[in-house]
């Protein structure tokens, strides 16, 4: 599983594994956000979180449940469910207890996480966090993951490839 804050280049990584065929499930929150948008509602997070997070939550327990029945196996996610409470936590939202069950239910196999990196964060339609915000976030994630009892790996900064190779090493060792 891969996660960071926004803009640290989990999707260009994701795309990088797809290249290389492996099975990437990929991000859901920009089509949950676009959605919303299609509906009028500019920032759903921001608008009814707790409405964002359970549409998020729906979908990563079923990505989740999806890898378990492919055949391949190394399956690539782009976030998972320890991410929503940590945006939750980020905001301060308060949020009910089956957020947490299910953070305690469905256990990745492995976490790589990627720092906030100046150099190449955009903001655009679906981010609207500046860097300062990204890493905010970043520390929820950390603290998110490590509370589920998950051992973090660092991808360190770099090009793509490198980055990309730096995960499928970790996971061959």
């Amino acid at each position: 599983m891969i996660t960071g804050g926004p803009g640290t280049g989990k999707t260009s990584i994701i795309d990088e594994l797809i290249k290389r065929n492996y099975t990437c499930l990929e991000e859901i929150s920009r089509q949950v956000t676009i959605d919303a948008q299609q509906k009028g509602i500019s920032q759903l997070f921001l608008t009814e979180p707790l409405l964002f997070s359970d549409l998020l939550l729906k979908g990563r327990i079923q990505q989740f449940h999806d890898a378990q029945n492919m055949e391949e196996i190394k399956v690539f996610f782009d976030r998972g469910i320890p991410d929503i409470v940590a945006y939750m936590d980020y905001a301060g939202i308060s949020y009910p207890k089956r957020f947490k069950i299910a953070c305690q239910d469905h256990i990745y196999d492995s976490i790589f996480i990627l720092a906030p990196w100046q150099e190449i964060y955009i903001s655009d339609n679906e981010r609207y966090e500046n860097f300062e915000q990204a890493m905010l976030i970043h520390d929820n994630l950390v603290s998110a993951y490590t509370t589920y009892g998950y051992k973090l790996y660092d991808v360190p900064f770099g090009p793509i490839k490198a980055r990309t190779e730096f995960i499928l090493d970790t996971i061959s060792t």
